[in-house]
């Protein structure tokens, strides 16, 4: 019989599965399932994982818990195994973590909790209402508390889910995955950042669609780069005008995602009025016959890995000849409060390509991006950007017989309605330098 109240190991595995220590869902349940094997009671997990890497949890037993912190980038992971009483033993959690994380050797040190030689036990069942109530909690209900966290150097998102991924696929291009968040619903995430929830999308999509449908007054044809999430030509396809859309998405990874697990975001896959392209969209465009088109849609994510290069002036120069006269460009432009570099870079890219008096930034709230304010900049050829120039009555009945969520004639003219300080960032990126 052991002459401490508790057993504690501190553990550091070295040489891991760099991916297993990124995955917040394998490293939740071999914890679980380490303390399970160690013959302990599991009452509650609880794990977070980190954008764009690292993983914490905690695991709490009965008789006490279970700790860690992974870094992939190390593929090093110190845990905390602390076990009372005689029947669970952490040396089992210890073999079995150190076989779910394919660590190459670990380290420990085992520490005596609470000699007892040095303490005097007192009566506390006095703290307990009856003896009824403490045996009752012996076999407590097991919670688990995952969370997934979208995360840079200065902001986060974390929401709450399942704990299991309904989508978990690793493309040429990226990450893309599908689980399922308390609050939100099913959530597209790509490279472990949030592009879409059931519950906020619809914000996205109307607004990236119908303003600049509305605005050119009759597309016909229409071209979206990215969108595979196939929100944005759902929005689209509930205009009677247009007569095709060109999709080209770069990754039929996304696309798969979203029929697979989006149902609402991907019904209309099947329209036969789309022309969906797996490819690249930057070369779709640069081999683009002049104009082409009398609406294109840039819905591709942030400046980094594929979209990277929807980020650049010969791009936007290709646009610009793809688009016929008084044609509209439209894309998601980022956050002023969170990627403010991007988002003046692309407005000043845009004026200098289409003309100052033809391009105008506007903004919609998304709960699930960062700081919750996104905005989209509307550009159109030859011709001067009257965006309030719209058939209202038509814009109203519109957004009554399709049920939208979001959009209606008053939001398409609030969103242009820049707060001051957007407003004077824009006015400061884009003022004329003074030559002395």
């Amino acid at each position: 019989m052991s002459n401490a109240l508790g057993r504690h190991i501190l553990v550091e595995f070295f040489g891991c599965s760099a991916t297993i220590l990124n995955d917040v869902i394998i490293i939740e349940r071999a914890m679980v399932e380490a303390a399970k094997a160690a013959q302990a009671t599991v009452i509650n997990s609880t794990f977070h994982h980190f954008s764009p890497y690292g993983v914490s949890g905690v695991v709490v037993i009965q008789e006490s818990h279970l700790a860690i912190h992974a870094w992939p980038e190390y593929r090093y992971a110190a845990v905390d195994i602390f076990t009372c009483g005689e029947e669970v033993d952490p040396w089992v959690a210890y073999d079995y973590l150190k076989t779910a994380f394919e660590a190459q050797h670990g380290s420990s040190m085992e520490l005596n909790r609470g000699q007892k030689e040095l303490l005097k036990r007192i009566d506390v069942d006095y703290l307990a209402k009856d003896r009824g109530e403490a045996e009752g909690n012996l076999q407590p209900e097991f919670k688990r508390d995952v969370w997934f966290t979208d995360k840079d150097e200065n902001i986060a998102l974390s929401l709450r889910h399942t704990g299991s991924l309904l989508y978990n696929e690793q493309s040429p291009y990226q990450r893309v995955r599908v689980l399922e968040s308390y609050a939100y619903g099913k959530t597209l995430l790509i490279d472990d950042m949030v592009m879409a929830t059931e519950k906020d999308e619809f914000i996205y999509h109307e607004m990236i669609a119908h303003v600049p449908t509305f605005i050119h007054g009759n597309p016909k044809r229409v071209l979206v780069i990215g969108g595979g999430d196939g929100g944005t030509i759902r929005e689209l396809f509930r205009h009677a005008s247009i007569e095709e859309i060109v999709m080209v998405e770069i990754d039929e990874k996304v696309v798969e995602a979203s029929k697979l697990h989006l149902p609402q975001l991907s019904c209309e896959f099947d329209n036969p009025k789309l022309d969906l392209r797996i490819q690249d969209g930057i070369q779709y465009l640069k081999k683009c016959e002049a104009a082409s088109f009398d609406l294109i849609i840039i819905d591709g994510s942030d400046p980094e890995g594929p979209a990277k290069g929807l980020f650049s002036a010969n791009f936007y120069e290709d646009v610009h000849r793809a688009l016929k006269p008084n044609g509209v460009l439209n894309l998601q432009s980022e956050g002023p409060l969170f990627n403010t570099d991007a988002f003046l870079d692309l407005n000043q890219c845009i004026s200098a390509i289409f003309g100052a008096d033809s391009v105008a930034c506007y903004l919609a709230y998304i709960s699930t991006y960062p700081t919750g304010m996104w905005s989209f900049t509307t550009a159109q050829k030859g011709k001067k950007l009257n965006y309030t120039n719209f058939d209202l009555a038509e814009a109203a009945i519109f957004s009554q017989q399709h049920n939208l969520q979001y959009y209606t004639p008053e939001i398409h003219y609030a969103a242009f309605a820049l707060p001051p300080f957007v407003r004077k960032m824009i006015q400061e990126r884009n003022a004329p330098s003074l030559v002395e």
